[in-house]
Parts: structure tokens; C-alpha cells; sequence
């Protein structure tokens, strides 16, 4: 296997069926990974796997609840007894909120986000990892936000949970880099998903161009582009990064 390809590897999405999640998969699967996708929204998520296989890829869907640590040992003993070794997770499930104030914010949209951004990606990465230290190595990718390495005004609890992902992969990365297992988190700004356009229908005229003006390439990214980076990183060309973040925000950091 060349260094740029995926072909041959078993990739673990979750939260696959829609936005990043599923542009990953589906570029991966064309480039030849076998894709394992997890989601709650089983109606896509099944129709997404059946749209993969019937254009020539390998792909199969678990339904799970991350927030659930049952639920995440269950998709991985799935996704291990049908197609083996898991080469790369890319932990990409998680929920926002409606842009509010601190104080506006009830206390139960504070502990949902954490539940799944956070515990979510906790729970998948002590899978994976419980895993990959069986199996000589592997590489687990968090999707965080730009969101997760400066403030976020009106959406601190997302805030706060993508600040954490950002946390766990460092950790991890320095942790178990001696067992060749890679950590590195993806950070993307505004990028047209159905949750940033969830976003967009809430805010007024001035709110949505204010959002799309928010970056120097005045506009939302697009999922394909996002995955091109995520499908960089599953390569062995990544190799010899681990605990990074890579920001994809149109110059929003910069």
C-alpha cells in the first residue's frame, strides 16, 4: 500500500449518516476503505451505506447513541466481528445549540453537549484504544471546531465541550504514541452541514451575513473539504503527526 492510500483499511465514522460525517465516508469508500458508519439517524445512515455498496465500495451502518457507553461498546464489537481490525476511527458525531447568551442557556443544553460531544468522544476512544493496543497501532481523528481553540460567543457549552475534544487528543496523542497509535483533531469553522444551516434559520438577515462574512473567504466551506483533509490524515502520509489540530476556517484564526 502506497503511502497516500486507504485502500484495504476499515474506517469507523460516527455520526456518518449526514454532513462531514458522511462526505468522509464517502470519499474514503471511493479510494477504497471499508466504512463502518454509526449514527442515530438510521433512515440516512442506512440509505447512505446501501448508496456506497451499489456504487461499488464497501460499506455497512450501527446504529448508536454515543452519549451512551453501552450503546459505543456495542458498534464496536459490531464493527470488529464483521470486518476485523478498526485501522482509523474519526469520531465526528455531535450536537450544537441554539445561539444563546451564558445565562440564557438551561443547565440540561449545557450537560447535553457534553454528553455527546464530550463523553461521546471519551467512550469512542477508550474503545479504540482498548483495540488498537491489541493490534499494533492505529489512528483515531476528533472532529472539534474552531470553536474548540477560541471563543465562541452565544454558543459556549458547544464551546466548551470542543475545547475539551481538543484536550483528549492531546493527551491521548502524548500517551499512547509509544503503542503507534495517533491522535489529531480536525477544526473546521462554519461549513454547510444541516447543523450549520440549522444555525443560519434561526438568525436574523444581518445574523446570517454577519456568519457568512465571518471568515476572509466570506463564505461557509462546503463538507467536501473538510474530508479531503480528514481523508489526508487516514494515509500514511500523516504518519509523524499526532496531538496536532488542524484548522480548516478560511483564514477565520489567522
Amino acid at each position: 500500500m502506497s503511502d497516500n492510500s486507504v485502500a484495504g483499511k476499515h474506517i469507523l465514522v460516527t455520526g456518518g449518516a449526514s454532513g462531514i460525517g458522511a462526505e468522509s465516508a464517502l470519499l474514503l469508500s471511493k479510494r477504497g476503505a471499508s466504512i463502518t458508519l454509526a449514527d442515530l439517524n438510521e433512515v440516512d445512515g442506512i440509505a447512505l451505506a446501501q448508496r456506497i455498496n451499489d456504487e461499488g465500495g464497501q460499506a455497512r451502518f450501527v446504529k448508536v447513541d454515543v452519549s451512551d457507553s453501552a450503546s459505543v461498546a456495542a458498534l464496536f464489537d459490531s464493527a470488529i466481528n464483521e470486518l476485523g481490525n478498526i485501522d482509523v476511527l474519526i469520531n465526528n458525531a455531535g450536537i450544537d445549540h441554539d445561539p444563546k447568551f451564558m445565562l440564557e442557556i438551561d443547565d440540561a443544553t449545557f450537560h447535553k453537549n457534553i454528553a455527546v460531544n464530550v463523553n461521546g468522544v471519551w467512550y469512542c476512544m477508550k474503545q479504540a484504544l482498548a483495540h488498537m493496543m491489541q493490534n499494533g497501532g492505529g489512528h483515531v481523528i476528533n472532529i472539534s471546531s474552531v470553536a474548540g481553540i477560541r471563543a465562541a460567543p452565544t454558543l459556549s457549552a458547544y464551546s466548551a465541550a470542543k475545547h475539551a475534544v481538543v484536550g483528549l487528543t492531546k493527551s491521548a496523542a502524548v500517551e499512547y504514541a509509544r503503542h503507534n497509535i495517533r491522535f489529531n483533531a480536525v477544526c473546521p469553522s462554519f461549513i454547510r452541514t444541516p447543523m450549520v444551516e440549522n444555525v443560519l434559520s434561526k438568525l436574523d438577515k444581518r445574523g446570517q451575513k454577519a456568519l457568512l462574512k465571518a471568515n476572509p473567504m466570506k463564505r461557509l466551506g462546503e463538507p467536501q473539504e473538510v474530508a479531503g483533509a480528514i481523508a489526508w490524515l487516514c494515509t500514511a502520509e500523516s504518519s509523524f503527526m499526532t496531538g496536532h489540530t488542524v484548522v480548516l476556517d478560511g483564514g477565520m484564526t489567522a
